[in-house]
């Protein structure tokens, strides 16, 4: 007799011996439901590390629930077009996607919050004001509006400017110019006389190659290096300042979020936590050599001047203030980031950047 049949035949000859009554099915099996998800991305499978995050973090929930728990994960474009992931979710035709929450800022400013605005947090400062400050608590009050519950699965830390077939030096240098820019940047510096475009990553190349854009931000060098951005364009500048930490969320449907069992959802909840830390490490890890090869090829790094950060700082800082006169929502969570960036950066000027700066001098005198 194996021992299902055992452990069932026990179970009837005690709920026998009981009066009859049923014997309840244990409290693991109950909590450890068969359940398939569909997951959408909004980025291509080429780009291992932030395609890679939805899987790695998919895995986790297997492994974790020995196979109960299963997260089908889709590329940009395989069900839904890949800036549309977001809407899927909340329409149910799918349970959850792998996105970034200022993709949809247009529908409503807050989302922009939810992944990175421009001059804001880092990538430390993110996790910190997410998981111990009140980010996740604040954006998921908005998301829960939206039909949507969201939690952090991976970081690109501080991203690159972007790529540019001619040299940007001045402020009269970005007239005019068709700038792919993500998120809220893109309002921002179309003050400044951008004429920003949001086009999905896996259709950048095309649209730099044909001339439709002039110039193009993504991530880093590791993704861009794969994208091949530098064979279309030459000058590659740097920081991008609209992303100085940016977020990628797991937004899940809410009602179901709230249909799993507690055990899944903590499960999930760990998953994520686990993949927001991995894919942050292997951009740290994968960035140096990637920018190495980058050079090799021919791409000429230019750090955009002072005068541009400062009017793009300042231009930031009246959209906000916009923003904040009509959206109650924004500014209740743009005052709270606010204020724990001020802090934030108090602290991280007396340790990390004394520190980091020592020993970039060193790795410049050739000394590491």
């Amino acid at each position: 007799m194996d021992r299902r049949s055992f452990i069932k035949k026990a179970g009837l000859a005690t709920g026998a011996a009981v009066g009859g009554s049923t014997l309840a099915a244990p409290a693991i099996a109950q909590s450890m439901p068969k359940i398939t998800w569909r997951l959408t991305s909004s980025f291509p499978k080429s780009l291992d590390t932030i395609y890679g995050a939805a899987e790695t973090m998919a895995n986790y929930v297997s492994e974790a629930t020995d196979g109960n728990f299963t997260i089908q994960v889709f590329a940009g474009g395989e069900l839904v077009p890949a800036l549309q992931a977001a809407d899927a979710t909340i329409d149910g035709t799918v349970e959850m996607s792998h996105t970034a929450s200022y993709y949809y800022w247009g529908k409503d400013p807050v989302y922009a919050l939810g992944t990175a605005i421009p001059f804001g947090l880092n990538y430390r400062q993110q996790n910190a004001w997410f998981y111990h400050g009140n980010g996740d608590t604040l954006m998921n009050e908005f998301y829960a509006t939206q039909g949507l519950y969201g939690l952090l699965c991976g970081n690109t830390g501080a991203q690159m400017g972007g790529w540019f077939r001619r040299q940007i030096n001045t402020l009269e240098d970005l007239q005019g110019l068709k700038f792919r820019i993500g998120g809220m940047g893109g309002k921002i510096i179309e003050k400044l006389g951008v004429v920003p475009q949001q086009i999905a990553g896996g259709d950048i190349y095309e649209a730099l190659e044909k001339g439709t854009i002039d110039a193009t931000e993504f991530v880093g060098p590791y993704d861009d290096l794969k994208l091949g951005f530098y064979k279309v364009a030459q000058y590659y500048y740097y920081p991008g300042w609209w992303e100085g930490g940016p977020v990628l969320h797991a937004l899940v449907n809410l009602d179901q979020w709230n249909s799993l069992p507690k055990s899944y959802q903590a499960i999930l909840t760990a998953a994520c936590q686990a993949a927001n830390s991995d894919m942050m490490a292997n951009y740290d890890y994968e960035n140096p050599t990637a920018l190495r090869e980058l050079v090799a090829n021919g791409t000429q790094l230019r750090p955009f001047s002072p005068e541009i950060l400062s009017a793009c700082f300042d231009a930031a800082n009246e959209t906000y203030a916009e923003i904040n006169a009509v959206n109650p929502t924004f500014k209740k969570i743009y005052d709270d980031m606010t204020a724990f960036r001020k802090d934030a950066y108090l602290w991280a000027q007396l340790s990390e950047y004394q520190y980091d700066t020592f020993m970039m001098l060193q790795q410049r005198a050739d000394k590491l």
